[in-house]
């Protein structure tokens, strides 16, 4: 999981910056902005690990594949 999310780090955090400035300058409400950047946040450290687990489960199955030829 480390490993994807220290790959797509500073695009994902750029990002995630831009949006939390973004909703602040729109509304004007710092929770607003907050709220998106804990989010945000969340959203990407699960992404990771979802990213991480499929990755997992290709290679076992393409291990599996291999093996059975």
């Amino acid at each position: 999981m480390l490993e994807r999310y220290r790959r797509t780090l500073f695009v994902t955090q750029a990002s995630i910056a831009a949006v939390t400035v973004a909703v602040f300058v729109q509304s004007h409400r710092l929770a607003a902005a907050i709220a998106f950047f804990a989010t945000m946040q969340l959203g990407a450290v699960v992404g990771a690990l979802w990213a991480a687990r499929l990755k997992r489960k290709i290679q076992r199955m393409q291990q599996g594949f291999l093996v059975s030829r």
